[in-house]
C-alpha cells in the first residue's frame, strides 16, 4: 500500500510548539498514550497490520531544509535550537503497539520519551482515518472537484459573515488530498476579493508551506494533562502557563483552559496570566456559556474582554461558527478553528470519531512508576481516561460526579 504520510511537517503546528516547550521544561519526562474510538468501530481484517506498516514508514521521514526555512520564516517565536533537534529527529516504530481484538476493534498504545512520542499522535490519527476509507472502499466515492467547490462556498459564507477562521482538520481528515483541497479552496476564496472576515491559515505545517499561508496553533490538552499527572490537577494550569511563558515569552498566547474544567483554571488564571496571554480557546461545553464565563473572569480582573481573543474549536461547522460570530463579536475578538467539517465532509461518508490521549506521565525515566492522568471535559459524560482516574481527579478538584 502507498505511504500515507510523506512529509515530516504533515502535522499540526501545536505538536511542534508543545515539543519545544516539553524539551525546554520537562526534558526527561516519559509518557503513555492510548487510542480511543468513540464509535466503537469494527475495523476491516488486517487493519492493525496495515497500520503497523504505515507507522514503520514514518521512519523514512526527516525534516527538509525547505521545511526548516519555512518554519523559521513563519514561526519566529520558535527558538533556533529546536530546529537542530528536529534535524536529528527520527521516528521509531518501537514506540507504538497496535492490535485488533477478536471483534475487530482497534487498539493503539504509545510509550516513550515525551519529547519523542509527542510527534506521533496527529500523524497516527490521520493515518488511521485515511487508511480506514482506503480499506473499506469509501475513498472511491471522493470527488475532489466537487469538494473544492463545496469548500469554496463554505469559505464564502464564513468570510461574508465576518468570521476569522483556520483549518484545524488534520487528525480526522478523509485523506491528505481532502485537506490539501480545503486549504487550496479557502486560499482562493479569500484572495478573490475583499471580505469582512479572514482566512488565517491551517494547523498543518506542510500544507501551510505548500500554499504559502500561515501555520496556526499553540497547545493541546496533553500539555496540561501530562503536567496534571506529574504534579496533580490543582496546580497543573499554573505550571503549564508558567512553562509556556518560560519558552515563548508571551508569543503563542492563546491558552487552552478546559483540561480539568473551568473552575480550577479560573482559580489559577491570575491577573498576570490574563494580561500575558492574548486569549483563550473554547474546546468543550456550551460555547455561549463558556464565553460568558470568560467575559466575567476578565471583568473581575479589570480587563476589557473586547481586547482579548477567544478561539472557538468545539465541533464547529459553518453555520454554528456564523451564529457564534454574531453573538461573540460584541464580547471579544472571536475566531474559529474548524476541523472535521472542513476535511471530512463527503456525501455518504461518516467521519471517524477517534482520539489519542495522554494517559500517564512521569517526570523522569528513573522513576519506577507512572502517574495516571485524564482529561475532564466541560461536556457532561465526555471525560477521557480510566473511569477510576477520572473519579480521583474530580474528587481532588471537588467536582460533583456526573
Amino acid at each position: 500500500m502507498r505511504q500515507i504520510i510523506n512529509h515530516f511537517t504533515d502535522d499540526d503546528l501545536y505538536k511542534f510548539t508543545m515539543c519545544c516547550a516539553v524539551i525546554d521544561n520537562f526534558p526527561r519526562a516519559q509518557v503513555k498514550y492510548s487510542f480511543t474510538d468513540r464509535d466503537n468501530t469494527v475495523y476491516p481484517p488486517g487493519f492493525a497490520q496495515a497500520l503497523d506498516e504505515q507507522i514503520a514508514l514514518l521512519e523514512t521521514l526527516s525534516i527538509t531544509d525547505e521545511e526548516v526555512a519555512f518554519m523559521k520564516r513563519k514561526c519566529n517565536y520558535i527558538p533556533g535550537w529546536f530546529y537542530n533537534y528536529l534535524k536529528g529527529y527520527r521516528f521509531d516504530r518501537r514506540w507504538v503497539r497496535t492490535w485488533q481484538d477478536d471483534e475487530g476493534h482497534l487498539h493503539v498504545e504509545i510509550e516513550g520519551s515525551w519529547a519523542d512520542t509527542i510527534l506521533l499522535e496527529v500523524k497516527i490519527l490521520a493515518i488511521i482515518s485515511e487508511l480506514y476509507y482506503v480499506m473499506n472502499g469509501a475513498c472511491q466515492r471522493f470527488d475532489y472537484t466537487a469538494y473544492y467547490d463545496k469548500t469554496y462556498q463554505k469559505g464564502r459564507k464564513l468570510l461574508e459573515a465576518g468570521c476569522t477562521f483556520s483549518d484545524f482538520g488534520t487528525r480526522r481528515r478523509a485523506s491528505f488530498e481532502a485537506e490539501d483541497t480545503v486549504v487550496r479552496a479557502m486560499k482562493a476564496c479569500y484572495g478573490s476579493r475583499k471580505w469582512s472576515g479572514k482566512f488565517v491559515g491551517t494547523s498543518n505545517v506542510y500544507l501551510a508551506m505548500k500554499h504559502d499561508v500561515v501555520p496556526v496553533g499553540t497547545m493541546a490538552h496533553e500539555f496540561v494533562c501530562a503536567i496534571g499527572g506529574m504534579y496533580g490537577p490543582q496546580m497543573a494550569n499554573h505550571i503549564a502557563m508558567n512553562s509556556w511563558r518560560n519558552t515563548f515569552r508571551g508569543a503563542l498566547g492563546t491558552y487552552l483552559y478546559d483540561s480539568f474544567g473551568w473552575d480550577i483554571f479560573s482559580l489559577n488564571f491570575s491577573e498576570d496570566f490574563a494580561n500575558l496571554f492574548k486569549g483563550l480557546r473554547v474546546d468543550s461545553g456550551d460555547n455561549y456559556d463558556q464565553l460568558l464565563r470568560i467575559v466575567e473572569k476578565y471583568r473581575s480582573l479589570g480587563i476589557d474582554s473586547r481586547t482579548k481573543q477567544v478561539i472557538f474549536s468545539n465541533a464547529l461547522d459553518t453555520d454554528r461558527a456564523i451564529e457564534i460570530q454574531q453573538y461573540a463579536k460584541d464580547h471579544c475578538q472571536p475566531s474559529f478553528g474548524i476541523g472535521t467539517h472542513f476535511t471530512n465532509d463527503f456525501e455518504g461518508v461518516k467521519p471517524m470519531n477517534i482520539v489519542i490521549k495522554l494517559i500517564a506521565a512521569k517526570i523522569t525515566e528513573s522513576w519506577t512508576f507512572y502517574n495516571d492522568t485524564c482529561k475532564l471535559s466541560e461536556d457532561a459524560g465526555k471525560h477521557t481516561g480510566d473511569p477510576a482516574v477520572v473519579r480521583r481527579f474530580m474528587d481532588a478538584l471537588h467536582i460533583q460526579q456526573q
